[in-house]
């Protein structure tokens, strides 16, 4: 009997062993991958050489290398000066010369201007250099695209930039999304916090025993609900509301996000912060009644300072939850990329761009998009940190 129950602690010992360090490897994982295809962008460049793409060509010439029937990328140096394209087009020879002139670190600039001849240049993007000559038929037009490595952005220039144009321009600046995030978490705060609080202090020390419970299931099930459901909510009745309200064009707004947030993290906080007030020794309230405070003036000035770290934890855990909320705040936002200058314009978080975009995202753009998913990380465990501190910080108070 007793061999079978040490066999069978064992055996369970070794599972939730083997449990956890499959957990804790698989989340090292993730965040490994994360840093790794964030970081990228900054250090190498989009690609190693130069790249020629040729559409509807049978045979070219690149510099004196023949190619017959070329497809998916002709790579060449990065620090060529000179791309010279000969080819056949409506039965006549043509040649087409790019003009380069390379940098250090892998940045090459094309030299303009282009001399297609009969074709004509176009630039889909900061990277490329589309020329397009008119085929046999209408729709069957030969086009030679020359494509330039990205060099590595600079982190200060993606931190600091006022732009995000992923698509033409290749720029990647996030601090209006920064803001946007920030502003909009603040402002949940600024004015989720006082309800909060006061909702928790009337749940713990001035209704009955039974209501209170029945309040209580009431916030965890508010807690509970999906964010969608919120977003929903907000898009038909508070987006609405503030068109209406203040006369705009669109209730799409920092206000709008704003409020949904306040509504989202009023649980978490009501219920943490009451627990915590529910925590305080009976004997505190004892002696402030005892001394002549009236009820109010011994939950706001005896309780609730004692529970101010659970209270903070509580509010800093709320915090996290706007951050890192996305489906509600891409609703009502009104996900405009840009500095604002009133809270009745449309702004966009860090979470809302990275879920609007991850989808047909590639290449320097998709790391982009890990790069932001850095910063998220980092503030959260910033305020992780600030939890812990809190937390210990408290202890050795008591």
């Amino acid at each position: 009997m007793l061999f079978s129950r040490r066999l069978t602690d064992s055996i369970f010992a070794w599972l939730f062993r083997a449990v956890s360090f499959t957990g804790a490897a698989a989340l090292g994982a993730i965040v490994i991958f994360i840093f790794v295809q964030g970081s990228q962008p900054f250090i190498f460049p989009g690609a190693d050489n130069l790249r020629l793409v040729f559409e509807r060509l049978d045979s070219v010439t690149v510099n004196g290398h023949v190619y017959e029937n070329p497809e998916g990328f002709i790579e060449l140096p990065w620090d060529t000066k000179t791309v010279l394209v000969e080819f056949v087009n409506r039965g006549e020879e043509k040649s087409l010369e790019f003009r380069l002139a390379p940098e250090k670190k892998g940045k090459t600039n094309l030299l303009l201007p282009i001399e297609p001849g009969t074709g004509e240049a176009s630039f889909p993007d900061a990277y490329t250099c589309s020329v397009t000559y008119p085929g046999i038929m209408v729709g069957l037009n030969q086009k030679i695209h020359l494509i330039l490595p990205e060099p590595p952005y600079n982190f200060f220039k993606f931190l600091g930039g006022l732009e995000w144009l992923p698509a033409y321009q290749k720029k990647y600046g996030i601090f209006p999304m920064i803001l946007g995030s920030i502003f909009v978490c603040f402002g949940a705060l600024l004015i989720g916090v006082p309800i909060a609080l006061l909702c928790a202090l009337f749940m713990s020390e001035f209704l009955p025993q039974r209501v209170t419970n029945i309040y209580r299931s009431a916030v965890e099930l508010l807690a509970g609900i999906p964010s969608v459901v919120y977003g929903f909510f907000g898009l038909m009745v508070i987006v609405p509301f503030v068109k209406q309200t203040f006369k705009t064009p669109s209730g799409n707004s920092l206000l709008s996000a704003t409020l949904v947030l306040t509504i989202m993290i009023l649980p978490t906080i009501i219920a943490i912060s009451e627990k915590c007030l529910q925590a305080v020794p009976r004997s505190r309230r004892e002696a402030s009644l005892a001394l002549g405070a009236s009820k109010m003036q011994t939950a706001l000035f005896v309780v609730l300072p004692h529970a101010k770290s659970g209270v903070l934890a509580g509010i800093i855990l709320g915090f996290s939850r706007a951050v890192g909320e996305t489906m509600a705040v891409i609703l009502v936002a009104g996900n405009s990329a840009q500095l604002i200058k009133s809270p009745l314009e449309g702004v966009r978080t860090l979470t809302a761009t990275i879920a609007l975009e991850m989808g047909y995202a590639e290449g320097r753009h998709s790391q982009m998009l890990f790069a932001i998913g850095i910063v998220l990380l980092v503030m959260i465990l910033i305020l992780n940190s600030i939890i812990l501190f809190i937390r210990r910080r408290g202890d050795e108070e008591a």
